[in-house]
């Protein structure tokens, strides 16, 4: 018997990096899922390598209105939701002297606002005893360089989930966070780390955390997948970080 199996998993981000690993997990042990990313070309890319079961909603999970839509679209496909991974997100990686207001609002609205009205939306379609899982990052809690409102916005989420943990305890919906450290993925050429950096980038990854090598979205993926499923089926309101031990740094 899968682990998924007869389940129903929304991922937002599900197009590439971590989503698309946690999507193919997810797919592997039996759930329908439904994937979502702003370009249509990357959500039928991602699908060809999912399965022929999965379900891709184009959209921006900063327009609120989308979130109706796309739910919409999964109640009239499946009928509920079991687990939802609010996993979109954006960087921009700036000295706090430099960040403008639109750079600072098109993070929290990616990272912060769209995972909470996207959660709270999919709640209304989302079974008893379901998960809920929301991608955080080692940076909410790390200091590190040009991260500040980067980790802000993570922060503010990882406190969302802590509340909603308790809130939803009579529904035994379950809410957890995956904060991972550095994963390669390729939000980093999106970053400005060029091909010719890497070495370089790698190696100073290297040295910075203790497992000596940044992390691969399938191992975010299991992680996602143990929270998923029943495996966890006593845990809620923790923070799962996936990071080679580089928070302890």
């Amino acid at each position: 018997m899968k682990k998924l199996s007869g389940k129903v998993a929304v991922v937002t981000g599900g197009n590439s990096g971590i989503g698309l690993a946690c999507a193919q997990a997810f797919a592997a042990q039996g759930a329908n899922v439904v994937i979502v990313g702003r370009r249509q070309d990357a959500v039928d890319a991602a699908l060809a390598s999912i399965g022929p079961d999965a379900m891709g909603f184009v959209g921006d999970v900063a327009d609120l209105a989308m979130h109706d839509r796309l739910l919409a679209a999964v109640k009239a496909r499946f009928g509920a939701i079991d687990i939802y991974v609010a996993n979109a997100g954006t960087a921009i990686l700036e000295p706090s002297a430099a960040v403008t207001v639109d750079n600072y609002d098109v993070q929290f609205a990616t990272n912060t606002r769209a995972v909470f009205f996207g959660v709270t939306k999919a709640l209304a379609f989302m079974r008893d005893g379901g998960s809920v899982i929301l991608t955080s990052s080692i940076a909410s809690g790390k200091v590190m360089e040009n991260h500040a409102v980067y980790a802000g916005s993570k922060a503010a989420i990882e406190a969302f989930a802590r509340n909603w943990a308790l809130e939803l305890k009579a529904r035994r919906i379950r809410v957890n966070v995956l904060s991972p450290g550095p994963v390669d993925t390729p939000i980093l050429a999106k970053l400005g780390i060029s091909e010719a950096a890497r070495p370089a980038f790698d190696k100073s990854m290297a040295a910075a955390i203790p497992l000596g090598r940044m992390g691969q979205p399938d191992e975010l993926a299991q992680a996602a997948l143990f929270l998923a499923s029943d495996d966890s089926v006593f845990v809620t309101g923790v923070n799962l970080k996936i990071d080679g031990g580089m928070a302890l740094t």
